[in-house]
């Protein structure tokens, strides 16, 4: 099979032969249709994830979309040309003290799809049993990819907040997971307003249902928040610790920044705002193959789709430096 490989650390992707991964006795081997290239691909390409200390050659990729192609002797749950995907949380263990209270995200011994295992960057990979997704036949294959890492993640975030229907909900950064986070937030009936710098995006956030827009350039975000009444959440997308610290003025009482772009540097935060408003800063993960499955049933729901570019597996280096480049409206997606 074609394959593309990031062959050492911070090294550029190189598209190799391989063999067809055969499936333990506890996995199930994909036939990939699309793979999304993600900012989280930087974990296998840069070697830093967990504290570094990964095996090369690694196969990126943890936002996988395929047919079931085949099984493992112990798995009873899936069936050879089911329609299934797979996303960042590679498995768990079952065991350890997060497994046995049912977080199954934070186990002690969780994979990365694409950094502990090879991923989707690849005709064929293997997944655990337990990681796979049911993907709904009505979505193209293309489409359902992001929605397994930048959808579940900004679905899981908003919907694992306190913000309730008629809330101020902003999201700030228009881009890959923004995107898609202004759609979430509009279809759960939030006040919805979007973020960025300029007014290059503007048009198409309203389109995704932003009720407002606001030029970071142009006026003070935390400010206008204010104005509109205080936010309830502020979906921090854009992996930037400057535009994190510019929106914690506009909390409302009880409101979080919740975190889902990582930026390099620390991020620097008045105390004394968060204690006046009760207010938080904090971060939120990925999700599960149920938190996938519940993901894509809401987006079929309403009609939550990302903007995505296609390339081939052998344009994998430009896909990923033009989604470094945030260069790609919105999402990146290799099609083997």
């Amino acid at each position: 099979m074609r394959a593309v490989v990031a062959p050492e650390e911070s090294a550029a992707f190189e598209v190799v032969e391989k063999p067809v991964p055969e499936p333990e006795r506890d996995e199930v081997r994909v036939a990939v249709e699309a793979c999304g290239v993600c900012g989280g691909d930087d974990a296998a390409r840069e070697g830093h994830a967990y504290g570094g200390g990964l095996t090369y050659p690694r196969v990126p990729g943890h936002e996988v979309v395929g047919r079931v192609d085949a099984v493992g002797e112990d798995v009873e749950e899936w069936e050879a040309g089911e329609r299934v995907g797979v996303g960042w949380h590679g498995g768990h263990c079952f065991t350890c003290e997060a497994c046995r209270r049912g977080d199954f995200h934070s186990c002690a011994h969780a994979d990365v799809m694409g950094v502990q295992r090879d991923g989707g960057w690849a005709e064929y990979t293997v997944a655990p049993h337990e990681a796979v997704a049911s993907v709904p036949e009505s979505f193209d294959a293309v489409e359902a990819a992001p929605l397994l890492c930048a959808g579940l993640t900004t679905f899981n975030a908003l919907r694992n907040s306190d913000a309730q229907p008629g809330d101020l909900v902003a999201v700030q950064g228009v881009g890959g997971l923004g995107h898609l986070g202004i759609q979430y937030a509009h279809a759960a009936g939030y006040e919805t307003v979007a973020l960025s710098r300029g007014t290059e995006k503007k048009e198409r956030a309203l389109a995704l249902g932003a009720d407002h827009y606001v030029d970071a350039e142009a006026e003070d975000p935390a400010a206008k928040l204010q104005e509109l009444g205080g936010a309830s959440v502020v979906l921090a997308t854009a992996p930037a610790a400057p535009a994190i610290e510019s929106v914690v003025g506009g909390l409302g009482t009880d409101g979080r920044v919740v975190a889902v772009g990582v930026p390099e540097e620390p991020v620097d935060v008045h105390v004394g705002a968060l204690v006046g408003t009760r207010g938080a800063v904090e971060g939120w993960a990925s999700g599960t193959a149920l938190d996938a499955e519940e993901t894509l049933a809401f987006s079929e729901r309403r009609d939550v789709t990302p903007d995505v570019e296609t390339f081939d597996l052998a344009d994998a280096e430009e896909a990923y430096q033009r989604m470094l480049d945030s260069d790609v409206r919105f999402r990146a997606v290799l099609t083997p």
